[in-house]
């Protein structure tokens, strides 16, 4: 199945924008309510790209045990205190009580 890079990409900022502040989520949960499950890694890709678009809140999207891998693409130690400000405690990459603070959009956008 081919997919439209730039309109997944759009799709993913757009489910990007309804994170509440200080929650987080996964970049597969992110793919699978996006309905192409195994799509992790195109959905990284994509918020490899967020910084295009500042109203999208990419810190907010980490890997499925809650650790920041993609810390690298905003520089120094940015992610973790973007997280911090919205009282998001990370201690050594990983967010701490990730479960409580895990906002799947398969759930939470179906309420």
């Amino acid at each position: 199945m081919a997919i439209d890079k730039s309109t997944f990409f759009q799709d993913v900022y757009d489910v990007v924008r309804l994170i509440p502040s200080g929650r987080v989520t996964s970049y597969g949960a992110i793919g699978n309510y996006l309905g192409i499950k195994g799509s992790a890694r195109m959905v990284g890709w994509a918020m490899n790209q967020a910084g295009a678009y500042p109203d999208v809140p990419a810190h907010r999207v980490v890997n499925r045990n809650g650790v920041l891998t993609g810390k690298h693409h905003f520089g120094g130690n940015r992610m973790q205190e973007l997280l911090e400000a919205e009282g998001v405690i990370v201690k050594e990459d990983q967010i701490i009580d990730f479960k409580s603070l895990y906002w799947d959009p398969s759930v939470e956008l179906s309420l």
